[in-house]
């Protein structure tokens, strides 16, 4: 059985700002949001993003004490999908869902998957870009991933 991705709204805004949405397409057939996370990526969303409802409000408030609305959505609605992975960026988020049990991948490990699988040439280009849109890289994990990528 295909892993069940779903997204918090980072990764979707972080692509989309750089033209690359596509990206999380070609590496999965569809990914699943909640319509906290739709209402803060704002845009119109491709037809392989499904929009589903957390069904235990009760564990989303309580998580929505610690992270912002889209990010306790998405871990509430992680931690209702058996088999999923979590697509979450924030270090907070992150570090709440992994202590959930969550399986976790952020954008950066989404661009270097699909730099694996053939379906990104330059991952250091498109990791750049994003640093120069705004999205936030500590200077040890950016020189860590170019280390590796020139000895390819």
């Amino acid at each position: 059985m295909d892993k069940i991705i779903i997204s918090d709204t980072s990764c979707l805004i972080s692509l989309s700002n750089i033209g690359l949405l596509h990206i999380i397409r070609d590496l999965y057939s569809e990914i699943i949001i909640t319509p906290e996370v739709k209402a803060e990526f704002g845009d119109a969303l491709p037809d392989w993003v499904i929009v589903l409802q957390v069904k235990d409000k009760v564990r989303q408030a309580d998580i929505e004490h610690r992270l912002d609305r889209g990010e306790a959505s998405s871990i509430a609605l992680a931690l209702e999908i058996p088999n999923s992975t979590l697509i979450i960026d924030e270090i907070k988020g992150r570090n709440i869902a992994k202590s959930l049990n969550i399986e976790i991948i952020g954008t950066i490990g989404i661009l270097l998957l699909a730099s694996n699988k053939g379906i990104i040439k330059d991952v250091i280009g498109v990791i750049l870009k994003l640093v120069n849109n705004g999205f936030r890289v500590s200077d040890k994990l950016l020189d860590k991933i170019i280390e590796k990528h020139e000895r390819k």
